[in-house]
């Protein structure tokens, strides 16, 4: 039988209730006993000085198009983020009086984003409607879907958050680390939860399966139809025969008719259906079995699921067990508290007591198999570990599948292991991983199981998009039905229900990004200016100025950083000495008083030049003018 909930609270009384739930839930959180060897202080995160640094950021607004009303009846999606990319996933319902948001995600910086910590959506268009906005509704509780509530709840006008109960507790968590004037309002759903939101907006939630617990997707009744969100996921399967369980929570669609599907398209491109994660288990187990020595698994500290069932296999061969990672740590305390990880006290120990069992019955579950510098494995790969040494009776398991843009780093990380003398086990050489969304013919199931009219793909580059997309083709969907979004796109789907449209106006979609404690945009020329330090550096001219007779007094001063060595290239330095020395004096007889700007500018623009001419390098010259 199915929960009905209805929410029916003004914002002052939803607050009071907040602020009262926080308290009753740390006063829970006190008394939880958590094992010995998983418990861990928090870390605050702590921002840094923005201005040290000259980044431009901001309140500044993207100027924006005129963007049309919303035809009355019908139904607007929106995109700020997930589509054309892998992260900060974010989607919205429109209808006329009320917006309902589904996922905030972050995405972490890469190459054309130096020094950013992580960006995020582009909410400048919710932030204009945010009296509008009725919820966010969150599918699972993976970074690329919850990393962007931390800092943009603010700007959405603190909405109530509805979740399952994993999910709202990983939250919570992170939101420890950030500061935040106003409570975030949590509201717990279940699988079988109905919740009627406001009188356009019904919502029921289903479980979905993928690589951390509680996961679901939503579906979304609006008068004008019934849409359905998948978030990620794949099917629990064997050999391709769907379990009972997925066959149950796919029923729910039998007698509905679906308006709209938006579903995860990572794997859309991967032909047949994905390893089953039962085959992933059942390999780990039987390496548990067979290894005479210490085994070192590392993992996604998100892959609960997989690890509380590692552990298991762990302690049923008589091994102890010792978690490395403050991430993974955080993860497994919390599941601990909810009754997800059920062992003895005394199966999992601190690292500092490895020394008192023998090291075959050891397994250490560390993070780092992606080559993050300072992780618990890369610091045994380079013999830095205090308590851990590796050797030729060791074996490392790396249970995951490398992210794209790790590639070098993982295989440095493998090298220096593989010179220790360690046996190495990979996704590559065995069935040690498998990935949480599915492939082809998972999707084919899905789609005819849900039997939408219309299809937006979701979370994927645009390949991917277009792959799912193919598959809707392929048993039946007319093109016309689906449409490919981008980042920004704003797509309509018509009263009566018969048509999709991709408007041809945008919201805005300038980089949003988190830098220490600031959250904004940032100018492109400061981007510009970081990509060139990475790339050519820097070079710095000091010059002093006689302000009476107008001449340099000594030869400048040179500085460098990241472009050449100045003891091995006096010859350049002395040169660009006497070309700012003479630009500077130039400058300065062409009018009757010294204007420092102008001068700087003379004296980088001619110092560039120069470097170019002899390098064919373009570091960032800065003169500093100083007059007496």
């Amino acid at each position: 039988m199915r929960e009905k909930t209805t929410i029916k609270k003004s914002a002052p009384e939803q607050k009071k209730q907040s602020a009262t739930t926080v308290k009753q839930k740390a006063s829970e959180n006190e008394k939880q006993k958590v094992p010995r060897g998983l418990y861990q202080k928090p870390i605050r995160r702590q921002g840094g000085l923005i201005g040290s640094r000259e980044l431009t950021m901001g309140s500044e607004t993207e100027s924006t198009l005129t963007i049309p009303k919303q035809e009355k009846g019908s139904v607007r999606v929106l995109f700020f983020g997930g589509v054309g990319e892998i992260g900060k996933n974010m989607y919205a319902i429109e209808l006329e009086d009320d917006i309902l948001i589904m996922d905030c995600g972050l995405k972490f910086s890469e190459e054309d984003t130096p020094g950013v910590d992580f960006l995020v959506p582009n909410v400048q268009y919710l932030e204009e409607r945010k009296e509008k906005i009725r919820g966010i509704v969150i599918s699972h509780a993976h970074l690329d879907h919850i990393g962007g509530i931390s800092v943009l709840m603010e700007k959405l006008g603190n909405p109530p958050i509805f979740s399952r109960r994993l999910s709202i507790e990983l939250i919570k968590n992170r939101q420890g680390e950030f500061e935040s004037k106003e409570p975030i309002v949590y509201h717990e759903v279940e699988k079988n939860t109905v919740l009627k939101l406001t009188e356009n907006l019904t919502l029921t939630f289903f479980a979905v399966t993928h690589t951390i617990p509680d996961s679901m997707g939503i579906i979304i009744d609006t008068p004008a139809g019934i849409i359905t969100f998948t978030g990620d996921l794949k099917l629990t399967h064997i050999d391709g025969v769907v379990s009972k369980e997925e066959e149950s929570e796919f029923s729910v669609f039998k007698k509905k008719k679906v308006l709209l599907t938006m579903a995860d398209s990572t794997n859309a491109d991967r032909p047949g259906f994905s390893l089953p994660e039962s085959r992933v288990i059942e390999t780990i187990g039987k390496i548990i079995r067979q290894t005479k020595g210490c085994i070192i698994l590392s993992s996604f500290s998100s892959q609960i699921e997989r690890t509380i069932q590692v552990i298991e296999h762990a302690i049923a061969d008589g091994r102890k067990v010792i978690v490395q990672g403050r991430s993974m740590i955080t993860n497994l305390t919390i599941a601990s508290g909810m009754g997800l990880l059920k062992m003895p006290m005394s199966s999992i120990i601190p690292i500092e007591k490895m020394g008192d069992y023998p090291r075959e019955k050891i397994l250490v579950l560390a993070t780092g198999a992606q080559g993050d510098n300072f992780t618990a494995l890369d610091r045994m790969s380079r013999e830095a570990h205090r308590h851990m040494k590796l050797g030729r009776d060791d074996t490392v398991v790396f249970s995951s599948s490398v992210i794209p843009g790790n590639e070098e780093p993982v295989q440095n990380l493998k090298d220096r292991l593989s010179r220790l003398g360690v046996n190495l086990i990979t996704y590559q050489t065995s069935d040690v991983h498998s990935s949480g969304h599915a492939n082809r013919d998972e999707l084919k199931w899905i789609h005819e199981h849900i039997n939408a009219k219309f299809f937006l793909p979701i979370h994927g580059y645009h390949y991917m998009l277009s792959a799912h997309a193919q598959i809707l083709h392929d048993i039946g969907m007319a093109e016309e039905n689906t449409v490919l979004p981008d980042n920004g796109s704003i797509i309509d789907i018509s009263p009566d229900g018969k048509t999709i449209t991709k408007q041809e106006y945008t919201m805005p979609t300038k980089l949003t990004v988190v830098d220490g404690n600031a959250v904004g945009t940032v100018q492109n020329i400061v981007l510009s200016d970081r990509k060139i330090l990475k790339e050519d550096g820097i070079f710095v001219v000091i010059v002093l100025i006689n302000q009476r007779n107008k001449r340099v007094k000594k030869s400048p001063d040179i500085i460098s950083r990241g472009f050449i060595y100045l003891k091995e290239s006096q010859q350049i330095v002395n040169r660009a000495r006497f070309v700012a020395k003479k630009s500077a004096e130039q400058n300065m007889q062409r009018g009757k008083s010294i204007n420092i700007e102008n001068l700087k500018r003379s004296i980088n623009r001619e110092i560039q030049n120069f470097l170019y001419s002899e390098t064919k390098k373009r570091p960032i010259v800065m003169s500093v003018v100083y007059v007496q």
